[in-house]
């Protein structure tokens, strides 16, 4: 007998629906925090005289792969694959299966990007090894941000929380096209090849119905080997495979393959890969570095890009389609509230650091100002967000 699979469809008052929503955020949210413990453990023992033994141990090496890339290249893996499964999900019949409903986080996830790439540009113009990180800060980090936003309780409506997971589920993809085709290294033809092949299959499973899991799994593991070693970053094997698993008859009571796989990812994704790879990437040692370093291009470009571009671009591009009426203020929301949802989306902790991490694969020390910018951007857009929400309290009716 199957489990019975999750549902959403477009009526967010039907029971299906707001119970999705409500184990939704509560895994997020609670997810976020235990983000937020992990990164700060890991600034705590990289500082600390166990700092030694947490950086020799990330260089370890097993199966050809040191640990610190079998979380960022494997465990992440597991982490675009709910990404992915998220992103079909809400295409399909969630809160992004409508133009309507896809108008104003497209917009604001739009502003999103371009703003904190231009501001990154133009503190990192002329120094062309630097340049390469300029998708570092167009990343919103959705648990880190629902995590902070759950602390505020009722003080923030329901249907801002739904705008700001649908606008980082798009400012996923978009950071997923961004690596795709950015961050790519020298490619192999026959690992390519290999990689087409078993995406064809992948594809073949889909159209012929099929809807057991496990040869979608088996496909998927040979499809991350395959995406390794031919150069295109391979966590993106994860979105691809996640694209190719069935829906199923969700809104029918059957059996959905990409409901039940997304609800039983979700915890362990929440509170195990992600922890994991917040304590493995958020440790960087404070030492020799002086305020006048927060001055260098990068750590700088990074953390107004995170505080400044990404509220900005939010913000006003959100704005602009609810003036010109394409899209429309979030039901119950003050335009304050939104201005304050728009800060916290200066959170880009997860993704900017993984694509701090391919910018600059060879210059650690560039890694490290990385971490430092994604932290101060991070932590001011959270602090600031968080006052204006809490001076704003809810609407009155």
């Amino acid at each position: 007998m199957s489990p019975e699979p999750l549902r959403l469809n477009n009526k967010s008052e039907s029971p299906s629906a707001m119970a999705f929503l409500s184990r939704f955020f509560a895994a997020e949210s609670a997810g976020g925090l235990i983000l937020m413990a992990s990164a700060l453990a890991a600034l705590i023992v990289a500082n600390s005289p166990w700092s030694e033994v947490y950086f020799s141990t990330l260089h370890i090496k097993a199966l050809g792969l040191s640990v610190g890339h079998w979380i960022n290249d494997g465990l992440m893996a597991l982490f675009f694959l709910l990404v992915g499964l998220e992103i079909k999900r809400e295409m399909l019949e969630g809160q992004l299966s409508s133009w309507g409903q896809r108008a104003l986080p497209g917009f604001a996830a739009l502003g999103g990007m371009l703003l904190p790439g231009l501001i990154y540009v133009a503190i990192n113009w002329g120094n062309a090894q630097t340049l390469s990180g300029w998708a570092i800060p167009t990343a919103t980090d959705i648990a880190f941000a629902l995590g902070v936003l759950s602390l505020l309780g009722k003080r923030v409506p329901i249907s801002l929380k739904i705008f700001l997971s649908a606008l980082a589920i798009l400012d996923d993809l978009g950071a997923v096209l961004i690596i795709a085709i950015f961050y790519t290294s020298d490619l192999s033809t026959n690992m390519l090849l290999a990689s087409l092949g078993v995406t064809a299959l992948l594809v073949v499973l889909n159209r012929c119905g099929v809807k057991r899991l496990f040869p979608y799994v088996i496909a998927g593991a040979l499809l991350w080997y395959f995406m390794l070693q031919s150069g295109i970053h391979a966590t993106l094997a994860g979105v691809i495979l996640a694209l190719c698993i069935p829906l199923g008859d969700s809104n029918e009571g059957g059996w959905s393959p990409l409901l039940y796989l997304e609800e039983k990812m979700h915890p362990w994704v929440a509170f195990a890969v992600v922890p994991i790879f917040g304590f493995a990437n958020a440790g960087v040692s404070l030492a020799g570095i002086s305020p006048n370093n927060l001055l260098d291009p990068v750590p700088m470009g990074v953390a107004m890009g995170l505080l400044l571009g990404k509220q900005l671009g939010v913000f006003g591009l959100a704005a602009l389609a609810i003036r010109f009426g394409l899209a429309k203020l979030p039901e119950g929301a003050r335009w304050s509230q939104m201005y304050g949802v728009a800060l916290l989306c200066g959170i880009g902790f997860t993704m900017s650091l993984f694509i701090g991490a391919l910018a600059f694969p060879n210059a650690p020390h560039l890694v490290d100002e990385v971490k430092v910018g994604v932290l101060l951007g991070s932590t001011l857009s959270a602090i600031i967000g968080v006052m204006l929400l809490m001076k704003v309290g809810p609407k009155k009716n």
